[in-house]
């Protein structure tokens, strides 16, 4: 797994900040059902977020993430990966997720992606970010590549996916960790000169010496690089929703 069950965004909360939450049950257009978190500033805003989680699918971090991109004015919305397979029901910190994540498709994760895109654009969202992690930030990224007319797509330590580059239709933010066991620094180099070669419009940023899930609170050797990408991101999304 990605993170501990108590891990929390390594992000500040903003006082003060006026917003709403919901659990949410959302319907992908091949009639899966899934589970959703969605926290909505009380302004509207022309710019959302989807939260693609990792491979344990939607849990506390990911709602904690979402409430985070609602208090700096930006609707988002944090999705599960396992309907199909496990309900929509929420689930304990005993589940066991791996079976799940098994069993899931790339056709499957972007179609429930879909359905999260089509609810922020149904309130007013014109431009969409997608922002995931591990197995979400592979996703991230193939979203690009998926037709959801996506403004930016941002990955935390994911996969890449080089042969996809090419069908990738948004920028593209990788946030590498450089002492990540299962990606290597070799595999991040393919995929920015994939993306280069390609003409997609691209950073691939490395954080040298940081673990694979490297932004969590609980990281504190690595508060700096935390720091870093959230600040990335936020300015990846501003860059681009105009």
């Amino acid at each position: 797994m990605c993170f501990d069950t108590d891990s929390l965004p390594p992000i500040p909360v903003l006082s003060g900040g006026a917003l709403t939450h919901e659990d949410l049950e959302l319907e992908a257009r091949d009639g899966n059902l899934l589970a959703a978190f969605a926290a909505l500033p009380d302004e509207p805003s022309d710019t959302g977020v989807v939260i693609l989680p990792d491979v344990r699918g939607l849990y506390r971090f990911y709602e904690e993430l979402a409430l985070r991109f609602a208090e700096r004015g930006y609707p988002a919305i944090a999705i599960d990966y396992f309907g199909r397979t496990a309900g929509t029901e929420k689930r304990g910190d005993e589940f066991e997720y791996r079976p799940h994540v098994e069993q899931t498709t790339p056709e499957g994760v972007q179609a429930d992606t879909r359905a999260a895109v089509e609810w922020l654009l149904e309130r007013g969202c014109e431009k969409v970010f997608t922002v995931g992690f591990c197995f979400g930030g592979r996703h991230s990224w193939l979203a690009a590549a998926a037709g959801h007319g996506l403004a930016g797509a941002v990955g935390f330590y994911g996969r890449p996916q080089v042969d996809k580059a090419a069908e990738m239709k948004a920028p593209i933010l990788a946030l590498q960790a450089g002492a990540d066991q299962n990606i290597s620094a070799e595999d991040n180099a393919t995929f920015d000169k994939a993306l280069t070669e390609a003409g997609v419009e691209h950073e691939v940023v490395t954080y040298e010496g940081a673990p694979h899930s490297f932004f969590d609170r609980k990281q504190e050797d690595f508060a700096k690089a935390s720091a870093d990408a959230w600040q990335k991101t936020l300015e990846f999304i501003e860059r681009h929703r105009s």
